[in-house]
């Protein structure tokens, strides 16, 4: 197909196919003269990953290329692969001058969380920094009780990406498993904290004698009464 109709097909403007394939997100379609070139499914799906991880997902250019390149690359450990592309897709926040403290007692209470669990997380993974961030913030504003829910939350991460597992493990081969496991990790985390707020709703509303969501659109946000 031409790139009119890669367009078409995947709902990108034209400029914008051109612009990944300058940006090195999309490989260039087969020359057939001077100004033309033939795209076929290969380039729709990469469009639509790169889609995904650009606009649902928040990474920047130079990340989604780094995340791209890492799927590419002729890697046949499935391990390396996507723990490759995981890691290109987190930047963990700087320490804060000040906070050393904090941050060697956040820092030993993830190690513990991973110990108590059995979790295999080697100490490079940048998610470990970001979740000693996330308890630093959580220590200096002083949500104690929240920290207590931690093995909480990684109860319910443990059951998501159990399940996750399952499915990749279902694909046929290696580049699709660390693709899907690229397009899940930065869409699963917009789908998680919606769902996440979603359920504070219905849960909060009986509890704190609020007026729920009606089918119709009512509720509370427009001043409906129940």
């Amino acid at each position: 197909m031409r790139i009119a109709e890669l367009s078409r097909v995947t709902g990108v403007p034209a400029p914008t196919i051109k612009y990944y394939v300058r940006e090195g997100l999309l490989p260039p379609g087969e020359r057939t003269n001077r100004n033309q070139a033939q795209y076929d499914e290969r380039h729709v799906r990469r469009i639509k990953l790169v889609r995904a991880l650009v606009e649902a997902g928040g990474l920047s250019i130079a990340t989604a290329r780094d995340v791209l390149a890492k799927i590419d690359a002729p890697e046949h450990d499935m391990l390396t692969a996507v723990g490759k592309a995981q890691f290109a897709m987190s930047t963990p926040p700087q320490r804060q001058e000040g906070d050393e403290e904090a941050w060697e007692a956040a820092t030993r209470r993830v190690d513990d969380l991973i110990a108590r669990r059995g979790w295999h997380s080697v100490p490079t993974n940048p998610a470990r920094r970001t979740l000693a961030s996330a308890l630093v913030a959580l220590e200096r504003l002083g949500q104690y009780d929240k920290l207590d829910l931690l093995d909480t939350y990684a109860e319910a991460a443990e059951r998501i990406v159990a399940a996750e597992i399952e499915v990749l493990l279902r694909r046929p081969d290696v580049d699709s498993m660390a693709e899907g496991l690229v397009v899940w990790t930065a869409l699963g985390d917009v789908m998680l904290s919606s769902l996440r707020r979603i359920a504070q709703e219905d849960a909060a509303t009986p509890r704190l004698g609020g007026v729920s969501a009606r089918p119709g659109g009512e509720g509370p946000e427009n001043g409906t009464a129940s």
